[in-house]
């Protein structure tokens, strides 16, 4: 199956070419028939098939797909970077982090499989997602350096580099109008976003490169472009927990029930909504090294500014 459609792009097809490529080897990895516990496989299940864009996945394949491979032969690492960013989810839920109880219109892990089974699911599914690294590389067999630089780009930026850290930072700046951040605020909002999002979305899109085989110059403009996008999509999210109601985001508010440092929060929404812009304008010129042959990439870029949730 090919990801990419003609011009101009159908977008809503892309992404759903991806969700179905992405959701039939998720159901291989997380098969029922598995020889583990049923309740921790439930939980595995319920949050990696509780809907959602499948935009960590898209990316992976429309990245490989501009660089020449074949959408089917990146599936592995797909699902690798649905598995990690779900794991992330189910842990940011818990009341040691945000304390949610809605994701996407339905009851969080938590609060469905209790806390400890929720702590074990996302555990299972960031180690699961490293399994299915190591799967990739053999379906595109990567020579091992290829190979470690896939795996070592994952760990960069689902640890203490990207997500963790950038997790670890958004905690402490809870409640940052009584903290007195002062002028570093703007730098601290920055390293948070860089991190907790921009990281693994940049990774997602770096994936797919290397899986291609993409020389240098287009993996660097690839990690500019996902940089950039994973940063929008980020102050989309914070304009969107302001903007938008609970039905339609599929959880309540808890950016500003917890005073969380945001974008809209720190420099208001008109100008979160120009800094998204100018992230999407850099994400258009990093592609230019590709020229024509990454349609579905720049209208991701494009759809991250007009999402509404």
């Amino acid at each position: 199956m090919k990801l990419s459609v003609a011009s101009p792009i159908d977008l809503a097809a892309v992404f759903e070419q991806g969700r179905r490529l992405v959701e039939r080897t998720l159901d291989e990895m997380l098969s029922p028939s598995l020889d583990i516990p049923t309740k921790i496989l439930d939980a595995m299940r319920y949050s990696i098939f509780a809907g959602g864009k499948r935009l960590r996945p898209t990316l992976v394949y429309a990245s490989a797909e501009a660089l020449g491979l074949a959408a089917a032969k990146a599936s592995s690492a797909a699902a690798a970077f649905e598995m990690i960013h779900t794991y992330s989810l189910i842990h940011d839920d818990l009341p040691a982090m945000d304390d949610d109880d809605l994701r996407r219109g339905k009851p969080t892990n938590h609060k469905v499989f209790g806390e400890g089974i929720a702590i074990l699911a996302g555990d299972a599914l960031l180690t699961l997602a490293f399994e299915a690294l190591g799967r990739a590389s053999l379906d595109c067999s990567l020579p091992s350096k290829a190979c470690a630089e896939l795996i070592m780009s994952a760990a960069d930026a689902a640890g203490f580099k990207g997500m963790v850290g950038g997790q670890a930072a958004d905690l402490d700046a809870e409640g940052w109008r009584r903290k007195n951040h002062g002028f570093r605020a703007g730098r601290v909002l920055e390293y948070i976003h860089r991190h907790k999002t921009a990281a693994l979305i940049r990774a997602s899109v770096e994936a797919g490169a290397i899986l291609a085989g993409a020389r240098p110059a287009l993996r660097r403009a690839l990690k500019r472009y996902g940089d950039a996008i994973g940063l929008a999509f980020q102050i989309a999210d914070d304009i969107l927990d302001v903007t938008a109601n609970a039905a339609t985001l599929g959880k309540r508010g808890s950016d500003r029930d917890n005073d969380k440092l945001t974008y809209a929060s720190l420099y208001g929404v008109e100008s979160a909504r120009r800094r998204a812009l100018a992230c999407v304008r850099e994400a258009h010129a990093a592609l230019k090294p590709l020229g024509p042959r990454a349609p579905a990439l720049h209208a991701i870029a494009d759809f991250i500014l007009s999402r509404d949730r």
